[in-house]
């Protein structure tokens, strides 16, 4: 009873976190999140850079879906992702790239430890729930990772890394018909995705019953 419990949470966890993907809702967020009228004078410098920020990305997603190899879509991927882990705050920026190598060490306590501090400092940087959403699967925290999933997917809904991640773990918890949602998203996103591709290949004959 109790895997069923956490089967049917993870589900709904997950159907909340498709839902997050829709117009509807990014307009909701976006009224929630509405800069109070005190602080939007002092918002509007930086709004130029967001919306440069914003092209930039937009023409490289493009660009990756386009991809005619998967060199190209690499080079693309590595320019996306760095800019996803510029975060506007040098101390933000630098606690993730000292987290990142303790990810990379394997010292998953201390790699966290540098997450949460980043989340404190800067509570906006998407990335940074990103790489903690790795960290809390690796320690098998799975509530905990998809909830910084949903996090990552409702204010980056073309995260395709998220994507993965949320299939992998749905596939872990044996939700395939999610899994493979979640799988192909990530490819609509990114066709090179490592190892993704083959992954959603699998798991198409095993819910559908025929090769796609």
């Amino acid at each position: 009873m109790r895997v069923r419990r956490i089967l049917i949470a993870l589900a709904a966890v997950a159907a909340a976190m498709f839902a997050v993907d829709t117009p509807a809702s990014a307009q909701s967020q976006g009224q929630r999140r509405a800069t109070p009228p005190a602080k939007q004078e002092a918002a509007r410098p930086a709004r130029p850079h967001r919306r440069d920020r914003a092209q930039r990305l937009a023409v490289l997603f493009e660009a990756l879906k386009q991809a005619p190899n998967a060199q190209a879509a690499q080079a693309i991927e590595s320019r996306i992702e760095a800019m996803w882990l510029q975060s506007g705050s040098d101390t933000a920026d630098l606690l993730v790239t000292r987290a990142r190598g303790m990810i990379e060490a394997k010292n998953y306590d201390l790699s966290l430890k540098l997450l949460d501090a980043t989340i404190d400092v800067a509570p906006q940087f998407t990335e940074a729930y990103a790489q903690r959403a790795t960290v809390y699967y690796v320690k098998k925290d799975l509530y905990r990772a998809l909830a910084d999933l949903r996090v990552v997917i409702a204010r980056e809904p073309r995260h395709f890394t998220a994507y993965a991640g949320l299939g992998v773990i749905l596939q872990d918890v044996g939700e395939h018909k999610r899994a493979r949602d979640a799988f192909r998203r990530a490819v609509e996103l990114n066709p090179f995705l490592k190892g993704i591709p083959e992954m959603l290949k699998k798991l198409e004959v095993r819910v559908d019953g025929r090769e796609i």
